[in-house]
Order: C-alpha cells, then structure tokens, then sequence
C-alpha cells in the first residue's frame, strides 16, 4: 500500500467511525501485505468504497447517519432479502411487523408444496423505526426441505412480503466421488490446439477430438480456457480471462460445417463458406501469433449464410425452446450483441449506453433480425459443447469436460451493461502490492455488490452458473478466494490502494454447490495466494477441491513440500497457464524473454542462478525417489516431475499439453500488454513446428508421458 497523504476531502472525518462503518459494510480497514506488514487502508479508499456500496459520506455526521440506517436496515424489512441455508439446517430468521401485529409465514417449496413455519418463542425487544414501534419475530427454515430454489413468504394485515430461499448441498457429492479414485486429465487452451479443418483457431470440433483421443489414453477429464463471449465482432479481446459476459460462449469457437444446416446451403454460399475457411485454415500450421480478428470476420459472414437457411420443424421447435428456456439473460445479451457490433472501432472506445425503457423497445424491434442471429449463435454453441461432452463420456472420462470460470468480465461488456444493478460502480477488481508489483494489479473488471446480489436471490450467479455447466463435466474456479473476500480498486487510484470487500461467501460458495449437485460437476477452486488457512478448509469441507502447483508448495521452513504431503482433494499439476511450460521453465526461457522486455529487476546472470537453485531444490525430491537420473535429459525431466506428482495423494493429477509436446513459450506473460502476444501462441513443439489435433494420436512424446502418468497412478 502507498505512503500518500490522505485526500483533503477525508481530512475531517473521525477515523474510529469511519472504519466501524466499513467494518458494518464488510470492508476492511487494514491490509496485511506479502512482507507481513499490516497497514492501515486510506480513509480516501474507505470512502470510495462506501460510494461504490451506495453510502455516501462526508463528515462525522453523516458517518453516524449511515451507522445507525445500517443498524435498522433489517428492521425496516418484513422478510431478509435472501436467506441461503445447508440441507438439514434449522435457521432461524427475523420477520418484522408493526408491534403487536400476527404474521403468518409459509414456505413455498420449488415443486409447488406451500410448507406452515412455526413461530418460534424467541422475546426481541420492540424498536422505533422511522417512528413506527416494530416488533421482530422470530421463525426457522423447516428442517427436510429438499435441495433447490424454494420461496419464503410472509403476511401480516396488509402487508406481504417474500423471499428466496435456498437449500444447499452440506457438501458436494461429487468430491467424494472423485476423490475415491485418482485420475489424470489434460490441460489446455483450446483456441492455440488446431486441426486441419480448424478456421486458424482450435474450434469445439476439435475439443471433442482431444477428448477422444486422450481419453483413449486413459485420461478422465480435459481442462480447457474459459470460453466466455467475448466482442460480438472484431476486434475481440485475446484474452479469454477478460469476457465481455461470462454466461454464454464465444461464437469463435463454433464449427461452421458441423451445424446441421450447413449441408441445406445453395451451390454459392457453400462455395463461399468452403473459400472463407479455406483461407482460414491455411493458417494452422503457422507458429506465429494467433490472430483472431480476421478468423472471425471470416466466421461471422460463414454463420450468417448458415442462419438464412430455413430450419425444419424439430430443429426450429429445439431452437425456440432454447430460448425459452435462456429467458431474458439471453434475450439482453442478444440485444447488447446487436448494439455493439454496430460501433465504428476507429470512432473510439466502447461505452455502453444508457438506454430507457422505451428505447430499448425501440431498439428490440429495430434489431430483431440481428437479435434473433446472436441468439442462434448461442444455441449453436450449446450443442455443439453438448456433443463434445457426449464425445469425452463416450471416450471413457469419468469427468468429460471441465469449463474454466474467469473472475470477472469487462467493464464495458455485456454483463456489465445487463447486470449492471447488481455490480458495483466505481471500482474495479484487482490485487494487493506483492513482491512481483509495487503498484498491486488493476484486472480492470467490476466486482458483484454484495449486498444487491443477495437482494437479486443470487440470480444472476445461478443463471451463469447453470449455462456453463449445462454440458460439462465440472468447472474451475479462477481465484476462487474472490468468493469470500475481492480487492477493489477505485476508479482514479493505484491498485495498491485499494480495500478487501467481504463476501457472504457461506452463500456463495453454497449456490456454486448447488449448481455443480444438480449437474453431476466436479468443483475446483483455484486457491492460490494469501488467505486465511481456514479458507482451505472450508472448501474442503464443502466438496470443493483445491490447487496444487508443484513449483509453489512449500512447507513452513521453504523448503518444497514434499508431495506425500499434498492435499487429496485437489488438481496437481507441474504448472499453470500463468506459467511457462515446464520446457521453458527448465531452460530459463521465461527469464530471458522478461529481460527482452526489460521486465528484470536483476542482471539477467543473477535472475537465471536464482532460478536454477529453487528448480534444483524439487528436482532433488525426484532424484531422491530414483525417478531422475544425473544428466537426464529435458523430455525426461519432464516426464519425471510427472511420476513425482503421482506419488501425491492428489485425486486429480493435471498434464499441461504444452509439456506433453515440448512446447517452451508461455501463453500469458504478466507486466505486458502488447510487447508480448499473450493468449495469442499456438501449439508447437520442442523443434518449434505446429502441433495439430491429428498429430497427438501419433506423438511419441506426448503419448509417452501420458502412459508415465498413468503408471504413477496405478
């Protein structure tokens, strides 16, 4: 956190009240950083951060004001506004009526079942509230009530009131599912892995041919990107960690020829389909930087064609009940879609409109044709993600498919326009200061309000969370610590100055459960970086498996941590994608290329010594073990750092394909934005030629050290 002095505008306020009110608001008023230090947060940021919640406040009086309207906010309600609740739990809840008054409560159950709610006999001393004497009665969510989406509803005189009710899992059943056998499984990005009928980008035809083939190697499960909709047209943001909505899915990955319709086109627009993927794919074998832009323009007039081809009844009756089904999420998503494509890149940035009602009918009517089109793009991509879950199911994956979840979505994206009462305004999400940047990290993404979420029912998480694991084996979370507490960056300050905003992330992480119950998905949160040790736990106990990076487990005195001592329930793996392959990372490509883009902090002799003693020191677990012999060579090192990791109690075991081939160039290079392509590197291997999915059924090396890791299991 920075030295600067606090903002003028703060000068005045009493700092007791001010943090006993971020405190009321779940903000934290001190940060500990990565040297152990524990600093105070800037008053200026408290107060930025009350803005962005909705508590504005100037001074001492109106510090007080918001402290005692936080007080009696939940007495000024019949009903909470949500309540979240694990199976089998009697929680009790108040409901508030004038003093004196009978109140009736009932439970709705998600089948249509209308359940009676005893009162209980709890005595609450009556308040004046807004100078009306009102009572607080107490009642208990009925203990039995099945798993789901149920309501609470409430009636006292003429008031009437409800509320969302949610029964979650106690614990994921999928954990123990899984955790009772090990397996291993593949991690990608799925845009760098073509084919040769691949558009110049690694497509869901071939997802589903990865999963056929490693699954014919034993593999139970293939990771992929996020595959989150980015740029209705180009240009489109490359990374797939920066989404413009994280609900549905990019058009870019959709197979051209394998919709149905496809086959139903006139002479002219098939040959006009075959020249556009024709001069696509001629790109499959370049190695250089993957680039979107013209793959989807190419695409775009592709899918148009295939659109204006008339459905027959049963494929037109599937389509409408997909959008029936998606509801208005899809229909505003659609609609935003239609807006931005209209945008002149050269006009400048984007920024998302501020539309009435009755400009936004307008516009539903205007746009029909081009709303209708995006929402059709959508249901292709649902089937075709449908049937490569089939394929992976077919192909012997316990698991199949698991989707990967990005923290947040752009500020000027979809979601942030359709979502935008239950974001915060003002701040972004981002990242304390660490050893790796002074100035903390800006992920330039709005952060859910909390306190509008939970008046929302969780809604709007539920329905993401439904549409990505609607054909998916399971889901990890990225920065899953993001459900119990998010840094938040106001807008005109350095990430370092930011705030931790508490999130009831027993409800969170409850409604993530819930939807990877009923879909039969693994969970895995990504929980790396600091947090409290009881976090871990936590999770654990909840049936959501954790992360385990070979390079960062280290134990009390760091030393690495040896892998016996590795959780169960988690995915292990050598690395990540934000980390070079393991072929880099050994021969010190990583450090070089930093000092290329003069991102050292030391002479580049120094940085690569440093980084060959703290590689020495985990390639002397495998040494120890017999598994590394002296002078062995890069694919056997490689191969040896994997039969270490199966010697870990990990259920999961992850293989980077990247590692699998020999790949050394990493994907994602932190502290650049366009001195490095990152998200933008295709799959190639240890003599630099492209790697294609056809490829990998033949690959010695690849095959080689799927069968090493498969060994280590046994």
């Amino acid at each position: 956190m920075t030295d600067s002095p606090e903002h003028p505008a703060t000068a005045s306020l009493s700092t007791d009240r001010l943090h006993a009110l971020a405190r009321a608001w779940r903000v934290d008023t001190t940060v500990t950083g990565f040297d152990g230090v524990t600093r105070d947060v800037p008053a200026a940021t408290l107060v930025a951060v009350l803005a962005a919640l909705g508590v504005t406040v100037r001074d001492d009086a109106e510090v007080d004001a918001a402290l005692a309207d936080r007080e009696l906010a939940p007495w000024r309600r019949l009903l909470p506004p949500v309540l979240v609740v694990t199976e089998g739990e009697e929680r009790a809840f108040p409901v508030h009526v004038p003093h004196g008054d009978d109140v009736l409560v009932w439970v709705e159950t998600e089948d249509g079942r209308n359940l009676s709610v005893p009162q209980r006999d709890v005595w609450t001393e009556p308040r004046e509230v807004d100078g009306r004497l009102t009572g607080r009665a107490t009642f208990a969510v009925p203990a039995g009530l099945p798993l789901g989406w149920h309501t609470v509803g409430a009636k006292s005189g003429n008031q009437l009131g409800s509320c969302r009710l949610i029964v979650t899992p106690r614990r994921l059943a999928t954990a123990d599912t899984v955790g009772a056998t090990r397996q291993w499984g593949l991690m990608t990005q799925l845009y760098s892995v073509r084919s040769r009928r691949s558009w110049g980008v690694g497509d869901l035809a071939d997802l589903a041919d990865l999963a056929s083939i490693s699954g014919a190697e034993g593999a139970g499960w293939l990771l992929i990107n996020p595959l989150h909709a980015a740029e209705p047209a180009p240009p489109v943001e490359p990374s797939p960690y920066l989404p413009t909505s994280r609900r549905f899915f990019h058009p870019l990955y959709i197979r051209v020829e394998d919709i149905p319709e496809y086959a139903y086109l006139p002479g002219p627009e098939r040959a006009r389909v075959a020249d556009l993927a024709s001069a696509c794919s001629a790109a499959n074998t370049s190695v250089d930087a993957i680039d979107r832009d013209p793959v989807y323009t190419a695409k775009l007039e592709a899918l148009a064609l295939v659109h204006a081809v008339e459905r027959g009844p049963w494929r037109q009756d599937a389509y409408a009940r997909f959008v029936q089904r998606e509801g208005a999420g899809l229909r505003d998503f659609a609609l935003w879609c239609a807006l931005r494509e209209r945008h002149d890149p050269d006009a400048g940035d984007w920024v998302n409109p501020d539309l009435s009602d009755a400009q936004i009918g307008r516009l539903r009517s205007e746009l029909a044709d081009r709303i209708d089109f995006f929402c059709w793009l959508q249901f292709v991509a649902d089937e075709q993600l449908a049937a490569a879950q089939r394929v992976a199911e077919g192909a012997g994956m316990g698991v199949g498919i698991l989707h990967d979840l990005a923290v947040g979505v752009h500020r000027q994206g979809s979601d942030a326009w359709t979502l935008r009462h239950v974001l915060a305004p003002g701040v972004t999400v981002g990242a304390p200061a660490d050893m790796y940047s002074a100035l903390g990290q800006n992920w330039n993404q709005p952060p859910w309000h909390p306190e509008r979420l939970a008046e929302a029912g969780y809604v709007p998480f539920r329905d993401m969370l439904r549409t990505i694991l609607r054909h998916a084996g399971g889901i990890r979370v990225d920065h899953i610590l993001g459900l119990f507490r998010l840094w938040w960056v106001p807008e005109g300050t350095v990430a370092a100055d930011g705030a931790y905003v508490g999130y009831d992330h027993e409800a969170m992480i409850g409604v993530l459960a819930l939807e990877a119950q009923r879909a039969g998905a693994v969970v895995i949160g990504e929980d790396l970086g600091l947090f409290e040790p009881w976090v871990r736990r936590y999770l654990a106990d909840r049936g959501i498996l954790g992360t385990s990076i070979l390079w960062f487990e280290f134990d009390e005195a760091h030393d690495p941590l040896p892998v016996e001592r590795y959780r169960r329930l988690c995915l292990a793996s050598v690395n990540t994608h934000d980390l070079p392959p393991t072929a880099g990372y050994l021969s010190g490509e990583h450090i070089r290329l930093r000092e290329r883009l003069g991102l050292l902090d030391a002479p580049l002799e120094q940085e690569l010594a440093a980084d060959r003693a703290e590689q020495e020191a985990f390639l002397v677990l495998a040494r120890e073990r017999g598994l590394l012999p002296e002078g062995a060579d890069e694919e056997h090192t490689i191969a040896a750092l994997y039969e270490l990791l199966g010697a870990s109690p990990a259920c999961l075991i992850g293989v980077s394909l990247v590692d699998a081939v020999g790949e050394k160039r990493v994907q994602n290079q932190p502290g650049t934005k366009d001195e490095y392509p990152n998200w933008r590197v295709p799959l190639a291997d240890a003599d630099g030629a492209a790697v294609l999915v056809e490829d990998l059924a033949a690959s010695r090396r690849a095959r080689g050290l799927f069968a090493t890791v498969a060994r280590a299991l046994r």
